[in-house]
């Protein structure tokens, strides 16, 4: 994982936009409508190669393929699982529920949509999980590895995203399983195909693990904060134990509160979880610290620092208001963050969350996505001017 040796590199957390007519194919494979697969799969390879020169001419640094073959974060998994079937269900968001205005607009909004939805048409694990074979996520990173050819010394590193087996088993309920934990461990070993053949391939896995904040106002929304604490320090586990063939240094963990424009005043504090979240053996961590809630919290670090070789990509665009944040913004953010680690090396700027991680879900349409991560680029410049000698500065040709 490269440091910002020179200068604060850019990067963003997994999700940008799909071209609405692949998104339309998504949404409507995700309600059990029938679609041609073969031009589901050409858009997507297509979109690939589209959004990859996009994310160097918007100056980023460390990029991927945009999740442009998946139709979601975490439910695309429901095409590479054994044992899903129909009927699924999901809980609803503690701070949402606590506002019933708000609410119905919500989800007036919502269905208002044509996108893939992360809590309607779900499936739920009902005989015995395991990754059909590597076949579909090894087409994914040639396609990628093909599209990063012609843009080759124009960016500094590339990565690829996995879910964590806990959102997994939040969002596809368990219905064969004894436990929760026998779960969770057939979860991280399906998964550990795509982790390492992500790795294998050259690339930097991501982890999203929402499920890490998100679930204590979802799935624990009822329940003693020590539950859900023990529920991260069982994902944690499995995690570790998913990625053991793996590199640290080669592997970012990103954490948030769910990609969704809300009250979030349930949220669990950073506080009560980041003891939990620095248990993963992992090389760096991406969080959120631009959104009202959360942006308070890169303090944290002054009293829980990270491990001296790991790094942190700091959430400086938020990916849910349409506002472009000022460069000069952009550039406090980071030097805020980078005093409390201690060292601007050990620190990339980034994106609070993915702009679109279900189809047709982002809130903010293509041309602002561009535009917020080109400020993302230029606040990123200031900064560096700032925390690196002058003349130390270096820019990809």
């Amino acid at each position: 994982m490269q440091r910002s040796e020179t200068r604060i590199l850019t990067t963003h957390t997994g999700s940008l936009p799909r071209p609405p007519s692949l998104t339309r194919l998504y949404a409507q494979r995700s309600m059990g409508r029938a679609v041609d697969e073969s031009v589901a799969a050409e858009e997507g390879r297509a979109a690939v190669r589209a959004i990859v020169p996009k994310q160097v001419e918007a100056g980023l640094d460390v990029i991927n393929n945009g999740e442009q073959q998946r139709d979601s974060f975490a439910l695309y998994l429901r095409h590479r699982l054994t044992g899903l079937g129909e009927g699924g269900t999901r809980h609803g968001w503690q701070d949402i529920d606590s506002y019933p205005e708000f609410k119905a607009q919500f989800l007036e909004q919502s269905t208002a949509k044509e996108a893939v939805s992360n809590t309607s048409y779900l499936p739920a694990a009902v005989a015995e999980v395991s990754y059909i074979d590597d076949g579909v996520m090894v087409d994914e990173c040639d396609v990628f590895r093909a599209a990063l050819q012609p843009v080759k010394g124009r960016f500094v590193e590339a990565f690829l995203a996995a879910p964590s087996p806990g959102i997994v088993a939040a969002i596809v309920q368990n219905r064969h399983y004894a436990t929760d934990d026998a779960y969770l461990a057939a979860l991280g070993e399906a998964l550990r195909i795509e982790y390492e053949a992500i790795v294998a391939h050259g690339f930097l896995l991501q982890l999203d693990c929402p499920d890490l904040a998100l679930e204590r106002h979802c799935s624990y929304r009822d329940r003693p904060l020590a539950e859900f604490i023990d529920f991260g320090e069982r994902v944690v586990a499995t995690i570790n134990h998913a990625i053991r063939n793996i590199p640290r240094d080669r592997v970012r963990l990103h954490v948030c509160w769910g990609n969704y424009e809300g009250p979030h005043d349930s949220d669990v504090p950073l506080r009560d979880i980041l003891p939990v979240i620095l248990q993963a053996k992992v090389g760096g961590f991406v969080l959120p610290f631009a959104n009202p809630r959360h942006a308070h919290e890169f303090r944290l670090f002054e009293h829980m620092p990270l491990a001296s070789d790991q790094l942190l990509v700091a959430g400086v665009i938020d990916t849910l208001t349409n506002f472009i944040e000022h460069p000069e913004t952009i550039a406090d953010r980071i030097e805020r963050v980078a005093a409390v680690i201690g060292d601007p090396k050990r620190v990339l700027a980034g994106t609070d969350c993915g702009f679109d991680t279900a189809a047709g879900r982002g809130r903010l349409t293509s041309d602002i996505v561009w535009g917020k991560l080109r400020a993302l680029r230029d606040g990123a410049r200031i900064a560096s001017a700032r925390l690196f000698p002058e003349g130390q500065q270096a820019e990809i040709a």
